[in-house]
């Protein structure tokens, strides 16, 4: 029993200092791997406590504390998060092949099986898979005539019905929830240029496949928790059932594609361009997507392409669109000045089209503020360091996890005057009748360098339809929904 009294206490100022060493090791480890300054890491969870709802938000006080380059732990994982307009250039315009790598997420890994351009690891093959993809997209963005006309049409349309779905709304209700008729708007356009199909809006199959979006893009935007917890997967848990969802969303969705593009190949004529999947088609399965070295794309590179191109619409475009809608009816000043450009330039007797925007200079300006004041995609896709290299002489070793936070150049005061202020008018130049594109070049929403979004182009026409076409029609946006008539 005297033995067990000493013992007892001994034990206990054993397992303190046991604790206490490997408290200090760990955050000896970490300032010692992670070069750049930083908040103090908790052991096992690291700093993602201190991220909350709204990571951008805290990188950019975290930013404030510890400068443009800081470091976080997430978890077991190193990560470093940039802030600015110049060191996010420097790191991924001028040592862009240092940082084109993704992390090596289990989450990533899930999406088309590895084979994701926009998620897959960086090296010859992505390169190839990259360049085909970008000439495919822009065949239907800028390059192409009439493919751009059949983008336009297929947009148009879709506006069309939407505007028919939120009027009969608001004929039957006091308020309107916009959201799913948006995402399902936003789909169909994407559905009607890669598979050549549109759905009625109150398609079952189709609301399923579209109403996990936002699942997806929270899980790939930050990284699952899974990402870089993985313990957090052999007991029950929230954070377990969600990445379970996840893995189930995704075999759903490769699903709907494989079943698209098999029907596309039992249908495909050469030289008969239907939609996006055919130009894959056209392309992949004939061998013709290879390389002088030998390194070529197999035909499962069809599925992985028409994933990316369909699926990173969903979360983006319709973002942005809410942001449209909710931004119109907070500044109806701005609504007003927008109808009053297109009855002007257009008037009321055809809708605008693609060639109207070099005119429409408010419009455009608008949708630029929204762009800039939203920051829809706050934080890219993140990046991973694919060589041990360093960002203004702090060392970044190999595999550490990248975050770019667009909000910071966005909402950046030495860039914009009273940047947290909605303003079209700052895009135009004193004269008021054209673009300034200095400006507009610092507005960033889809990345820069290697890992720049290839559907920039596209994403930027079907805004401007959108917008130009909603506001083109006699309606208004109110607070109370949407109604017919100049507001």
């Amino acid at each position: 029993n005297d033995f067990h009294f000493c013992f007892t206490p001994f034990l206990m100022v054993f397992t303190a200092l046991l604790l206490v060493l490997s408290t200090w090791r760990w955050l000896r480890s970490w300032e010692l791997v992670a070069g750049p300054p930083g908040p103090l890491p908790w052991p096992i969870l690291g700093n993602a406590l201190q991220l909350g709802a709204s990571p951008h938000l805290a990188f950019l006080r975290l930013a404030r504390r510890y400068g443009p380059v800081f470091a976080l732990k997430l978890g077991s994982r190193n990560v470093v998060v940039l802030s600015g307009s110049k060191i996010i250039q420097q790191t991924l315009l001028k040592q862009g092949s240092d940082f084109a790598a993704r992390p090596d997420f289990p989450s990533f890994q899930m999406i088309s099986r590895g084979k994701s351009m926009a998620f897959g690891t960086y090296g010859p093959l992505w390169k190839l898979h990259r360049r085909v993809a970008q000439s495919v997209v822009r065949e239907f963005s800028t390059k192409n005539v009439d493919t751009r006309h059949m983008f336009e049409k297929h947009v148009v349309a879709e506006v069309g019905q939407l505007i028919q779905i939120l009027l009969g709304s608001c004929e039957r209700e006091t308020f309107i929830e916009p959201t799913r008729n948006i995402i399902i708007a936003v789909g169909n356009i994407m559905s009607a240029v890669c598979f050549g199909t549109r759905y009625d809006h109150s398609d079952k199959e189709f609301q399923q496949l579209l109403s996990h979006n936002d699942r997806f893009g929270k899980t790939v935007g930050a990284g699952s928790l899974v990402d870089v917890m993985p313990w957090l997967l052999r007991f029950p848990n929230p954070v377990r059932t969600g990445f379970r969802e996840f893995r189930n969303l995704n075999e759903e969705f490769s699903a709907f594609i494989q079943t698209k593009v098999a029907q596309h190949r039992n249908t495909h004529k050469t030289n008969m361009t239907r939609d996006m999947t055919d130009s894959f088609i056209d392309v992949i399965d004939s061998g013709r997507a290879r390389t002088n070295g030998g390194i070529s794309l197999t035909p499962e590179f069809v599925e992985s392409s028409m994933t990316d191109v369909f699926g990173a619409s969903q979360d983006t475009l319709s973002t942005a669109l809410m942001w449209i809608f909710l931004l119109l009816v907070h500044y109806p000043e701005v609504q007003r000045k927008v109808h009053a450009e297109i009855d002007r330039v257009v008037g009321r007797d055809r809708l605008p089209l693609l060639s109207d925007e070099p005119r429409l200079v408010y419009t455009v300006a608008f949708i630029f503020e929204v762009m800039r004041f939203s920051s829809f995609i706050p934080v890219t896709i993140p990046h991973a360091a694919s060589t041990d290299t360093s960002i203004r002489g702090f060392r970044v070793p190999k595999g550490t996890i990248v975050f770019v936070n667009q909000y910071s150049v966005n909402h950046d005061p030495e860039i914009w005057q009273q940047p947290d202020r909605f303003d079209p008018t700052r895009f135009l130049t004193p004269a008021g009748d054209t673009i300034d594109k200095d400006l507009v070049n610092n507005i960033l929403i889809f990345s820069l360098g290697k890992r720049r979004c290839i559907g920039e182009a596209l994403s930027k026409m079907q805004l401007f339809i959108l917008t130009s076409v909603l506001l083109g029609e006699d309606t208004s946006f109110t607070p109370r929904g949407f109604k017919q008539g100049r507001a």
